[in-house]
């Protein structure tokens, strides 16, 4: 009987340390796709930026 309640106790112990694992995987991954999409935020930014000064730029071109 003791030796049984030890085992639930190791396997009970297992399953709470995966879950702390698991727990501080998915904070550390959720603060990746925020500064992720940070990223993607400015980037796309710069984007919008660069093809502002391209369409302005195409205007003074001259016609052929």
């Amino acid at each position: 009987m003791t030796v049984s309640l030890d085992r639930l106790e190791h396997k009970v112990d297992q399953i709470l340390a995966v879950c702390v694992s698991l727990r501080t995987e998915n904070l550390a991954l959720r603060a990746h796709v925020a500064e992720l999409e940070a990223e993607k935020a400015s980037l796309a930014k710069k984007i919008d930026t660069t093809r502002e000064r391209i369409e302005a730029l195409m205007t003074r071109l001259p016609e052929e």
